[in-house]
């Protein structure tokens, strides 16, 4: 719906910043199509299928990861254009364009599938049935070879450690531009005749201090705790669970489950938040039902 929506190009944004929610829909739709429904729901509740297969698995776990770090490189992007536009006034012309945030857009993409392409290999068949290779297991030699290891803390420091640094930095530039302007305006502007000390653009500026927190907020926390199972599975190698009640094996579980959250969030707050968004939601919600009511009219 969001995609459909921005496409429509009725919710009061530029080019740039639509091309930026469109591209952070999408991956976030990729995330949900991939790491819940195929890796997820059907891996649980169809165990036997054709995505059983060792070839399929892998470039499953491929996507999972790419479309995960895809929409988190996006937010970051996203966050870099919005600090260049409110802090860089020299540079914004340039910057923050359809054609601009377009390539930044198809970089991301083309990165994130690429950086994750060695996954393929981290994985072996878990059986063989009638000499077909069937399910995916991590190969042994992945917790102990130091390529994999070094792959596996390269992506960690990526994604979320470094995405996060840098959401955190261009946020806190921006409000700290935002206060200084603050202050300069409050200095500047005059209180009217009738005691009204409302300032719309003030107001305005608060809201975007709130959301830029709000994203960083939420970013943190809802990847802490994949953060803190990589950290711990690495330092202690542990490796192997006891069972489904191990409060190791909890905790990964948790981590993905709250990692696939965050990769929905942002398009929530960032989009869901626009209130021109959320009046055209409104009317293609309601659209399908004013159909069916003059139909009924009609009928009668």
């Amino acid at each position: 719906m969001a995609i459909v929506v921005l496409c429509r190009g009725k919710c009061g944004l530029s080019k740039c910043i639509t091309q930026y929610l469109v591209a952070m829909a999408a991956a976030d739709l990729l995330v949900v199509i991939t790491g819940v429904i195929l890796n997820r729901v059907i891996g649980i509740y169809f165990p036997v299928s054709a995505l059983s297969n060792t070839l399929v698995c892998r470039v499953k776990a491929v996507l999972v990861y790419a479309s995960r770090n895809s929409s988190v490189w996006l937010t970051v992007s996203f966050t870099l254009d919005r600090f260049v536009a409110i802090c860089c006034q020299k540079l914004k012309t340039t910057y923050c364009s359809k054609k601009m945030a377009a390539a930044i857009v198809s970089m991301v993409f083309a990165l994130s599938y690429l950086q994750n392409i060695p996954l393929y290999f981290a994985f072996e068949p878990m059986y063989f049935i009638n000499n077909v290779p069937m399910y995916c297991i991590i190969k042994s030699n992945f917790y102990t070879l130091t390529p994999w290891i070094a792959f596996s803390w390269i992506n960690l420091i990526l994604t979320p450690c470094l995405a996060f640094c840098l959401i955190l930095l261009f946020n806190l530039l921006t409000v700290r531009h935002i206060l200084v302007s603050n202050r300069v305006r409050r200095a500047l502007r005059t209180i009217n005749s009738a005691g009204n000390n409302i300032d719309p653009e003030l107001e305005n500026r608060k809201k975007s201090i709130i959301l830029l927190f709000t994203i960083s907020g939420s970013f943190v926390m809802l990847w802490a705790t994949y953060t803190a199972h990589h950290l711990y599975y690495r330092i202690t190698t542990t490796y192997v669970y006891k069972g489904d009640n191990d409060p190791v094996f909890i905790l990964q579980e948790s981590g993905h489950m709250l990692l696939l959250l965050s990769c929905c969030t942002n398009t929530c707050i960032y989009v869901v938040t626009q209130k021109k968004f959320r009046e055209d939601l409104s009317n293609a919600v309601k659209y399908p039902m004013s159909l069916i009511v003059k139909f009924v009219k009609l009928w009668k």
